[in-house]
């Protein structure tokens, strides 16, 4: 342990979205991948990708009947404003073309939106919900505010459903590495997706509904303050993370030190019930509810955050801290840690104190494999003092 005490305590940084704290520290993961064995450049030929058109009328059919998924439960959605939402349906109405779509085909001839998942969402909403969906508000050049879907005019209607949209998609053949490679390339408009949105997004239903339901635990929402349902979905992510070091390990991580693709991996295996059965499914839960049910017993309220001697503030969540400390309280008996707890704390915050090494693991460049490496071994020699 480096104990030096730093000349100054580094700043902790909350992230903000749509100008609202989100309860997460901003998280610095530098450039940790830089010795990942080198994979790229891809080879030409795995990258397929075709132009197609299809009318409005076609993709909200293929919407309704489930052969497009929208990625369900996708808290992004909710952030468009009525008059962003109605802008839309008005450049619709006056027949500007819309920025292409990128569609991921599976498989068995199924489709999953990559990009254009606000504006789908909302014109399914206007144009198919009806009722369930929203009224134009704002319009700028039509003189159709306050009115639903049913209340256009039939030419307005039939404009809507012949609207032509351009779509790239993106062939099933097509690497995984490789697509979520273009993913990145082209989220560029309104707000962009950040990591775990992406992921979110390519993943299939199995995945989503594992992580939901980890998240969902009243454990978890405890040990994080009610972090379920995030918006920015960094609650998924740290049950991902969870899930990334308690099933493929530390050793999985140092072969190939990226968190993008240790985290891809992670999901492809969640999604996939060969490789990840039921029962083991049921096992990763069951670990995470000890994880957060301990962690939770040890810290309080400062669970997952930095928490140096002399602070008596509560920091936001820091996601390098989640997941080495959730790994590390996952085998312990509540009783054990209940018995052990002031030296648990006393040698946790003794660390975040004085060792510069350890801030550094846990502030900057988190994704370096010794940085990682050191946080997890740090974490596990924590929580064993007392005994």
């Amino acid at each position: 342990m480096t104990t030096a005490r730093a000349q100054e305590e580094p700043e902790v940084v909350e992230d903000v979205f749509d100008g609202l704290a989100t309860g997460v520290e901003v998280e610095d993961e530098g450039g940790g991948g830089a010795d990942v064995p080198i994979v790229r450049p891809w080879d030409p030929a795995s990258i397929r990708v075709t132009t197609n058109q299809f009318s409005l009328r076609n993709i909200l059919d293929m919407i309704d009947e489930g052969s497009l998924e929208l990625a369900p439960d996708f808290q992004r959605g909710k952030v468009w404003k009525a008059e962003q939402k109605s802008r839309l349906v008005e450049s619709v109405l006056l027949q500007i073309p819309l920025p292409a779509f990128y569609f991921a085909e599976d498989s068995d001839g199924a489709f999953r939106v990559v990009d254009g998942l606000q504006r789908l969402s909302t014109l399914h909403s206007f144009v198919r919900e009806n009722a369930q969906g929203f009224r134009l508000k704002g319009m700028e050049y039509l003189n159709e505010n306050n009115k639903s879907f049913s209340d256009l005019p039939v030419q307005w209607q039939r404009r809507i459903y012949n609207t032509q949209l351009v779509v790239n998609v993106i062939d099933p053949t097509t690497p995984p590495d490789v697509m979520y490679d273009i993913f990145k390339r082209i989220n560029t408009g309104g707000t962009p997706l950040n990591a775990q949105e992406i992921r979110h997004c390519m993943s299939r239903a199995r995945s989503r509904e594992i992580l939901k339901s980890m998240t969902a635990m009243d454990e978890f929402n405890t040990a994080t303050n009610g972090m379920h349902g995030h918006i920015r979905m960094n609650d998924r992510e740290m049950a991902l993370r969870f899930a990334a070091f308690w099933l493929l390990g530390m050793d999985a991580y140092m072969a190939r030190p990226a968190m993008d693709l240790f985290l891809e991996r992670a999901t492809r295996m969640l999604d996939d019930p060969e490789a990840l059965s039921d029962t083991r499914v049921d096992e990763l839960c069951a670990a995470f509810r000890s994880a957060m049910l301990n962690a939770h017993l040890v810290f309080e309220e400062h669970a997952f955050r930095k928490w140096p001697n002399g602070v008596t503030g509560r920091n936001p969540i820091n996601r390098a801290l989640f997941e080495s400390w959730s790994i590390a309280l996952a085998p312990y008996d509540s009783a054990d840690l209940r018995s052990r707890r002031t030296d648990i704390v006393s040698a946790a915050r003794s660390r975040m104190t004085s060792d510069i090494d350890y801030l550094d693991a846990i502030t900057a460049s988190t994704s370096d494999r010794r940085r990682v490496e050191y946080r997890f071994q740090a974490a596990a020699e924590d929580a064993k003092a007392g005994t």
